[in-house]
């Protein structure tokens, strides 16, 4: 397997020069920019298989590159790096409009430079082998897939065990709990799969690739949430389904909906549905019952 290409775009000639010979010496084609003219040349003439370009450039700032590299076909697709002494809101949101794919904040170590190019390959590469072969459907119009063995939301549960809780099987007709967004299928994907765990903001951005502050600005903007709200509401949506669906204890469904804490558990429920769980279970016995 031949090398990768990384392009280190940097006008500050130490800081790049320590980039290019951690990158060789840890077996990458390593190839330098002093600006951004330049940087955006090489791209067309190396093809690299990533970009790591500072902002603050004199002449051609990275927001400059980052939009040539995206108009031209030859250079669309390449994985860019944005990284600069500092981050706004307003930084991250330009860039993300741009289409950066990470942010890394100087002074960083070498350790990080390295594991951030190394994470965005390998999720690049991952995007490449679920996609690659799908040439008939656009991105925008794939769809989220779920893991098979999870259930959605409305699967009826049986009543039994706890062990039946885990074993629920999948119905491919059922809707979807979270919105079709296809640069979020990945976020969507991991959160599905991991929700009854104790995830956090930082296992989902390490899973699919992006800082957490690049994270939680992306899927805010396409959503109005926050990573941590989709997390609670995949949660909440779950118990509520427990809860209506299964004569199991409050402790059993907290501990299935991600929850250790039973006593957490009900606080956060009260607090997102206006009433306890043992409240929501007896109002939904009684409209089951009514409808009747």
């Amino acid at each position: 397997m031949s090398a990768k290409t990384i392009l280190v775009v940097e006008d500050e000639a130490q800081t790049r020069n320590i980039f290019l010979k951690c990158l060789e010496f840890e077996g990458f084609q390593a190839v330098g920019a002093s600006d951004g003219a330049s940087g955006v040349a090489l791209a067309q003439q190396h093809q690299p298989d990533l970009v790591v370009c500072d902002i603050m450039m004199p002449d051609m700032d990275g927001y400059a590159v980052l939009s040539a590299l995206r108009r031209s076909r030859q250079t669309a697709k390449i994985p860019l790096i944005f990284l600069t002494a500092k981050v706004t809101m307003a930084d991250l949101r330009r860039g993300m409009d741009l289409g950066a794919d990470d942010y890394l904040t100087k002074p960083c170590t070498v350790e990080q430079f390295l594991a951030a190019i190394t994470t965005r390959l390998q999720r690049q590469e991952e995007l490449s082998a679920l996609y690659g072969g799908d040439e008939e459907t656009s991105p925008e119009k794939r769809s989220l897939q779920i893991p098979r063995n999870l259930a959605p939301l409305n699967t009826p549960l049986p009543k039994g065990g706890r062990g039946d809780l885990a074993e629920v099987s999948r119905n491919p007709e059922s809707p979807l709990f979270f919105p079709d967004d296809p640069k979020l299928a990945n976020v969507f994907q991991f959160i599905e799969a991991h929700y009854h765990q104790p995830i956090s903001l930082n296992d989902v951005a390490q899973a699919v690739g992006y800082s957490p502050a690049y994270l939680t600005n992306l899927v805010q903007t396409h959503t109005g949430r926050t990573v941590k709200q989709w997390i609670i509401e995949r949660r909440m949506a779950q118990a509520r389904r427990l809860l209506t669906d299964t004569d199991q204890s409050i402790r059993a469904i907290s501990e299935v909906s991600g929850y250790g804490d039973a006593g957490y558990f009900t606080r956060q429920f009260r607090q997102f549905n206006g009433v306890s769980p043992q409240l929501w279970r007896q109002q939904s016995v009684a409209k089951t019952t009514k409808s009747r």
